[in-house]
């Protein structure tokens, strides 16, 4: 917590270290061209105490009358404020040069009190004007840079924000997938299926898919039909083959990256409202083409009772979610229920980033 403003605060002290040694060369310079020998030694006196208190005023109205009145849109309060501080700063920097400043390099008479505070179109043209330059090229500057970190701030917060959000759905996913697999192993156990053993190895590798590289923003498509492929293995052990048909048409002709656990819902679906609700024979249709544009995945399963939580359920749900934070307005998700075949189409891109 206290590295970053610490940081930050050394940030602005060489900005302004920077900018306002190069504003009094700059003066230094300009008066070079105009005056020579003593006259010139005399106009950088001046320059330097008009110097120090444009860095006060300019530091004064941006650290205090902006941040407390302008910022918080109390613009009459600033107002007032601002024309006060001018008259306060350039009265104080004429009395600094009149009383500190020409006693060392002149013998003139001091300006009395009553003429420094009262004479109002000297203070203007020969001090406030001053102050006004320097501190409205200094405020403009700043008020750049924060709208800059105010931006990469707002990116970065964004970002941040989407990452959660989709930790968010993440975290609904993979207890929704869990509780489903066990629920299967549950049915096995209960009947005391040699098969258990079995199941229990192919939940382990999907377990260990879903802690690691479910937690990855990409993974390779090859990987996510793998886990697929052990997942109907667990899920088959289930079903009698008359029970159950699964063909699968597979197509990769190029290594492209999904989200992880994108097609393993589909397919997570196409059982839990297909086989698991369908008493008769079911079957499951899974098609994956992989090629250097996209990536087209379809699986279709058949069913009985029209099912509302077929389309709207927590998986697709995330699905849709996910793709929106993955591929926004990239991709496709298609869904149709027609003549007892329920039939669901993603369509990506190969690469994207």
């Amino acid at each position: 917590m206290t590295i970053k403003p610490f940081a930050y605060n050394l940030q602005n002290l060489y900005f302004q270290l920077l900018f306002w040694i190069a504003l009094f060369l700059f003066g230094t310079a300009k008066t070079y061209g105009e005056y020579d020998g003593e006259v010139f030694n005399q106009s950088v006196i001046y320059n330097f105490c008009h110097w120090i208190f444009q860095i006060l005023g300019a530091n004064f109205i941006y650290y205090f009358l902006i941040r407390y009145f302008f910022d918080r849109k109390k613009y009459i309060e600033f107002s007032i404020y601002l024309i006060l501080s001018l008259y306060c700063i350039s009265v104080a920097n004429r009395i600094f040069i009149v009383d500190i400043a020409e006693p060392f390099f002149t013998h003139e008479p001091k300006d009395s009190l009553i003429s420094i505070f009262t004479d109002i179109r000297y203070l203007l043209f020969h001090y406030t004007f001053p102050i006004i330059s320097g501190a409205f090229i200094f405020i403009s500057i700043m008020f750049f840079m924060r709208y800059k970190d105010e931006k990469e701030n707002s990116i970065k917060l964004q970002k941040e924000k989407t990452e959660l959000e989709l930790k968010s759905l993440k975290s609904q996913l993979n207890p929704h997938f869990l509780f489903n697999t066990l629920n299967n192993i549950y049915s096995l156990s209960i009947s005391r299926s040699d098969k258990t053993s079995q199941s229990i190895s192919q939940l382990s590798d999907i377990l260990d898919y879903i802690l690691y590289k479910g937690q990855k923003k990409w993974v390779p498509v090859a990987d996510e039909l793998s886990i697929i492929d052990d997942y109907i293995a667990l899920e088959s052990l289930r079903y009698s083959d008359e029970r159950l048909k699964i063909t699968k048409k597979i197509a990769i002709r190029s290594s492209n990256c999904i989200p992880p656990l994108l097609y393993l819902t589909l397919v997570e679906n196409a059982f839990k409202h297909g086989a698991g609700k369908n008493f008769e024979a079911t079957e499951i249709k899974i098609e994956l083409e992989a090629n250097e544009k996209i990536s087209v995945f379809k699986i279709k399963n058949t069913f009985i009772t029209p099912s509302v939580h077929h389309e709207t359920g927590i998986g697709l749900q995330n699905i849709q979610q996910q793709l929106e934070h993955h591929y926004p307005g990239n991709f496709t998700f298609y869904i149709s229920r027609e003549n007892n075949i329920f039939n669901v189409e993603i369509i990506t891109p190969s690469q994207y980033d």
